[in-house]
C-alpha cells in the first residue's frame, strides 16, 4: 500500500508541475509573435503559438512529466482504492497553484491557501484510513460497460458543444471529468496486458476512447469558456464517479471503523481542489496577474 500512496502522490506532483512548465513554455511561445485582430489570422496565430510551444524546453518537459504522471497513476491504481487515487490526482491543482505562485508570480488569495491546506489534510486522512482495493477486475459486463460509457460520453460531449449554450463550458468540463474517471475504472478492471487477448478487451479500448474524449472535451471547454467552471466540473466528475464505482461495484473499502474519517478526508481534498479550480490552466491566472 505504501508504494501505491507514493505513486499517487508522485502522479499529483508530476501532473501539477507539468501544468506550470507547459504554461511557461506557452507564454514564451506566445510572446514571440504579434496577435492578429482578424479571426482567421488569429486562429493561424494560435496554431503557430502551439507549434512554437513545442519548441520550448519547459513545454516539452511538461509533456514528459505528464507521461510520467500517468505511469505513476497506473501503479497507484493497481494498489489503492479508486477514491484515494482520484482524490490524489485532483490534488495536482494544489501543486499547480503553489508552482504558479512561485514560478509565474501569481498571487494566491487566502481562500486558495486554505484550499492548499485542505487538500494536504484530506490526503493525509485518506492515507491513514485507506484499506485495500476490491478483489478481482470485474466481470465481462463491467468491462464492456466502461467502453459503452466512454462512447456515450463522446455523444454527450458533442451534444454539449451543439446544444449547451451558456452552460456549454461546465457541461464539457463535467464530461471531461467523467471520461477521465472512466480511464481510471477501465485501467482498474483491465486484465493482464497480454497479446492477442488485449486486442479483444473492451476496457483497453475504453482507456483510449475515454482518454482522447476527455482531453478533447476539456480543451474545448477551456478555449471557449471559464477555466474555473470547466475545471471545477471536471474535478467533480473525475473524483465522485470512480469513487462510487469503486465502493459499490469493485468492493473498495477503508480500514475497519474509519469510514467517516475517510469520507471527511475525501471531501476535504475535493473541496480544496475546487477552490483552486482556476489553476486548471495555469496560463489563465498568469495572464490575469
Amino acid at each position: 500500500m505504501l508504494i501505491g500512496l507514493l505513486a499517487a502522490l508522485l502522479a499529483a506532483l508530476l501532473t501539477g508541475s507539468a501544468t506550470v512548465l507547459q504554461a511557461v513554455g506557452a507564454r514564451r511561445a506566445a510572446g514571440t509573435g504579434p496577435r492578429a485582430a482578424d479571426p482567421s489570422r488569429q486562429r493561424a496565430g494560435e496554431a503557430a503559438a502551439l507549434a512554437g510551444a513545442l519548441r520550448q524546453w519547459p513545454f516539452l518537459a511538461g509533456v514528459g512529466m505528464d507521461m510520467g504522471g500517468f505511469a505513476a497513476e497506473l501503479v497507484a491504481l493497481e494498489r489503492l482504492p479508486l477514491y484515494v487515487v482520484e482524490a490524489a490526482l485532483a490534488s495536482a491543482l494544489a501543486v499547480t497553484a503553489v508552482g504558479a505562485a512561485r514560478v509565474l508570480r501569481v498571487r494566491l488569495r487566502r481562500s486558495e491557501w486554505a484550499g492548499v491546506v485542505a487538500v494536504c489534510a484530506g490526503l493525509l486522512l485518506l492515507a491513514l484510513t485507506a484499506g485495500r482495493d476490491g478483489h478481482g477486475t470485474g466481470d465481462d459486463a463491467l468491462r464492456l460497460g466502461v467502453l459503452l460509457v466512454a462512447v456515450a460520453l463522446l455523444v454527450a460531449g458533442w451534444a454539449a458543444v451543439r446544444y449547451g449554450g451558456a452552460r456549454r463550458t461546465p457541461l464539457l468540463g463535467l464530461v471531461a471529468g467523467l471520461q477521465f474517471g472512466v480511464v481510471g475504472v477501465a485501467v482498474r478492471v483491465l486484465p493482464e496486458p497480454r497479446l492477442p487477448q488485449l486486442l479483444a478487451e473492451p476496457s483497453a479500448y475504453a482507456v483510449a476512447v475515454a482518454g482522447i474524449g476527455g482531453f478533447a472535451a476539456l480543451t474545448w471547454a477551456m478555449q471557449h469558456g471559464s477555466v474555473t467552471s470547466a475545471t471545477a466540473a471536471m474535478v467533480l466528475g473525475e473524483t465522485l464517479g470512480p469513487a462510487v464505482v469503486g465502493v459499490l461495484v469493485l468492493g473498495d473499502h477503508t480500514r475497519h471503523d474509519l469510514t467517516p474519517v475517510a469520507v471527511l478526508g475525501f471531501v476535504a481534498a475535493v473541496a480544496g481542489a475546487l477552490t483552486l479550480a482556476r489553476f486548471g490552466d495555469a496560463e489563465q491566472p498568469a495572464a490575469g496577474a
